[in-house]
């Protein structure tokens, strides 16, 4: 029998493979951005992020999560993974990003909607991210410890 938790392992991983591909095609047009720099790092927050999903997938099955929790640390870690490769995207296109990412940007600011998107995103993934995280080390604090 497949537990809810085998399950999102399983979805974190194919999620975190998807990620990654998004990554390394987003490496091969980043050099025709608005933003080149921001391109670039676009780039490595699709590899980052994709393998920091993967990862979580092949332990996800050993959190000492309730089933509610476990859902919510799923969401928020899959969210801020690909909202942070989304905003910086953007920001590439756009040549945006400056209120946000300052030096990534080097100074290119967009419209004041670009720049609330991508300030909207960053903040929240800042936000899931920690919520995330901080479930997934709790998840595994209280796991039993192997023998």
């Amino acid at each position: 029998m497949t537990t809810q938790s085998s399950l999102l392992g399983q979805r974190l991983l194919l999620l975190g493979m998807i990620l990654f591909m998004i990554g390394l095609l987003t490496g091969f047009v980043s050099g025709t951005f608005e933003n080149p720099r921001m391109g670039l790092s676009a780039h490595l927050e699709g590899l980052m992020n994709g393998t920091f999903l993967a990862v979580l997938g092949l332990f996800w099955h050993r959190l000492a999560l309730g089933a509610k929790a476990s859902l919510a640390a799923f969401w928020l870690v899959v969210y801020a993974a690909y909202a942070n490769w989304l905003g910086v995207l953007l920001g590439g296109i756009w040549g945006a990003g400056a209120s946000m990412m300052p030096i990534a940007a080097k100074g290119l600011i967009g419209t004041p909607i670009q720049e609330g998107i991508i300030a909207f995103l960053l903040i929240s993934i800042s936000l899931a991210m920690v919520a995330g995280v901080g479930m997934i080390i709790w998840g595994l604090w209280k796991a039993p410890k192997a023998a």
